[in-house]
């Protein structure tokens, strides 16, 4: 049995992130930060049921809503991807200050990318998961293809995806396109685990291929078979909690309370 905490931090820019600590029920082996992807918010299916799957398992995981989704206040059209970063840094800061220092840095989707680029100004980051992760951050901009005249012209347009109608500015796509994350993943200097859906039809499997021949050793590679790039299938969610649980172990102090 796990619980949760509902909790706020200070993120870039005077926002307010909102976010929920899912806390293992006994002792707290180690404690995790969960990135999400794009759009999605820290409710989506890969955040929460991958956070409470590892919570199952003694990682306690702070899993937050990005600024302008969910409850953090802010304008989301306003982030970038270096923002997004930023605030990886933000949650850690957190964490760090309520005695509960990060050892394992997940996430999903762009969420995957932004990880990878924010590791390395967190220091006490033992080890790091991607899951769906594209290897170029502006790879996004596919979803809003026919849109994308429209902001290099006009500096912004309105585009709906899952559902959410949002507004991208010119400054996002121009700070996605001018990231590039392969000096941060070659210097990673921390364990690496890449996960990827071999079918995967929103960002393609050749993607973690990408990642994983950047990267440096000790690296892994997992392969979610079966998975759909939003991991909406339970099953699915909790087997990739479990992986990445084991995976971790052996680079926390401590041992899996379900081993």
């Amino acid at each position: 049995m796990t619980t949760f905490e509902k909790v706020s931090f200070p993120g870039v820019g005077g926002t307010t992130l909102a976010g929920v600590l899912d806390i293992p029920d006994g002792e707290v082996r180690a404690w995790a930060l969960f990135c999400h992807g794009f759009t999605l918010g820290k409710n989506s299916a890969a955040a929460a049921r991958i956070s409470k799957a590892l919570a199952r398992h003694g990682i306690g995981v702070l899993r937050y809503d990005a600024a302008g989704l969910g409850g953090s206040t802010g304008d989301w059209s306003a982030a970038t991807f270096s923002t997004k970063m930023a605030d990886i840094g933000s949650a850690a800061a957190f964490m760090r200050e309520s005695g509960r220092r990060i050892s394992l840095l997940i996430g999903h989707s762009l969420g995957g990318a932004a990880v990878l680029g924010a590791v390395g100004g967190l220091d006490e980051v033992k080890a790091v998961a991607t899951v769906a992760a594209p290897f170029r951050p502006d790879h996004v901009t596919h979803l809003f293809d026919e849109e994308i005249d429209d902001v290099e012209r006009t500096g912004s347009a309105e585009i709906t995806l899952g559902g959410k109608r949002l507004e991208i500015r010119r400054q996002l796509v121009e700070d996605l396109r001018r990231t590039d994350l392969t000096g941060c993943i070659s210097n990673l200097d921390r364990p690496l685990l890449v996960m990827h859906s071999p079918t995967d039809n929103t960002v393609g499997v050749e993607n973690a291929g990408e990642i994983f021949a950047a990267a440096k050793h000790p690296k892994s590679f997992i392969s979610l078979e079966g998975s759909n790039h939003m991991l909406t299938d339970r099953d699915q969610t909790d087997r990739a909690g479990l992986l990445i649980a084991a995976w971790a172990n052996q680079y926390l102090d401590t041992e899996d309370p379900l081993s």
